[in-house]
């Protein structure tokens, strides 16, 4: 690791400043993935910003906000999943949160950096493998190599990685909203613009322009807190990334659907989303046969690598399965006591 300077900076502005002042610095907060990156050389950094003690409970808190949520980017993910607010009408989100990483770096780990983190492919974290994510024009060894737990859609050419949040997927489904402060002022992102696909730009995880700063994360009104489920399918079941999540909220009016999100991890670079399915599903049945035809039309123009072909239908039996889970949300298991 790098021999790096440390600043604490007591206010937004000041943060912003601080890292504008090199194109190498960069905020911390919980530094639960950027720290990895520059113990192993894998990012680099002349002066890391702390950011935890900036003044503004607006940050750190968790309140009611125009009919929906506001969640502070510095509060925890497990002060988050565990908010009574977040519990009651949003249960998705508490539920992809408790599936995430484990206790421990729940307590450390940041709203705004989850949106942060970085894809955990073998060949990123190999310093002696070509990656373009890493190294921009050296190649993606990914897509020659042991691909097993790869994207199959969304991809490029030059990267076949995919993004590891969970939070990230409902927040997706959910339509939220990334509040930002930065040398140019605030500015808000729809979530479904947060993100970016690989192109030939797969270095570039995010739109946010260097020096800008995550403040929050606003949840709009519906949470779908009825008609839910969270389904993370992975190769043990605690602290593993999804080969194939899905986050399902559903609006019914007896049989039928008059709402519906369905989004996915592990499959691509974002977390996955495809509006024609929603559209498709509303105003039908709730049933499996529905269901099906829907995630026939998410996993439209889905690609398989050498060993990652099985994430197709994978993907496919999970999204019916847990369209249906989420008509009876009770019957699933409900998260634990915090601990």
């Amino acid at each position: 690791m790098n021999n790096i300077s440390y600043k604490k900076a007591q206010s937004a502005q000041e943060a912003v400043q601080l890292v504008g002042e090199g194109q190498l610095n960069k905020f911390v907060a919980g530094g639960t993935n950027l720290i990895d990156l520059l113990k192993y050389y894998l990012a680099s950094a002349d002066t890391l910003i702390d950011i935890n003690k900036i003044e503004g409970s607006a940050y750190h808190q968790i309140h009611e906000y125009q009919k929906g949520l506001r969640l502070g980017a510095l509060a925890s993910n497990a002060d988050t999943a565990y908010h009574p607010l977040v519990e009651r009408n949003y249960p998705l989100l508490s539920r992809a949160i408790l599936a995430g990483a484990s206790a421990q770096i729940r307590n450390m780990a940041t709203n705004g950096g989850n949106l942060l983190q970085r894809t955990r492919c073998y060949y990123f974290y190999d310093a002696n493998a070509p990656c373009n994510k890493r190294e921009p024009g050296t190649g993606c060894s990914a897509i020659v190599g042991y691909n097993r737990i790869m994207a199959i859609l969304g991809t490029s050419e030059h990267c076949i990685a995919v993004f590891p949040s969970d939070m990230c997927v409902v927040l997706a489904a959910l339509d939220a909203v990334v509040n930002v402060t930065g040398p140019s002022g605030e500015r808000q992102l729809p979530f479904a613009d947060f993100h970016r696909l690989p192109g030939d730009t797969p270095h570039l995880d995010n739109n946010l322009q260097h020096g800008e700063l995550i403040t929050s994360i606003d949840l709009p009104e519906k949470g779908f807190a009825q008609n839910y489920s969270y389904l993370k399918l992975r190769d043990r079941h605690s602290y593993a990334f999804a080969l194939v999540s899905v986050a399902t909220g559903l609006e019914l009016e007896g049989e039928l659907i008059r709402e519906v999100r369905i989004a996915l991890g592990g499959v691509a670079h974002i977390p996955w989303r495809v509006r024609e399915a929603e559209v498709f599903l509303m105003d039908k049945k709730a049933n499996e046969k529905n269901f099906s035809a829907a995630a026939d039309i998410i996993l439209e123009g889905a690609k398989a690598y050498r060993f990652n072909g099985f994430k197709i239908g994978l993907a496919k039996k999970a999204i019916v399965r847990n369209c249906m889970m989420s008509l009876h949300p009770e019957s699933t298991q409900k998260p634990g006591a915090r601990p």
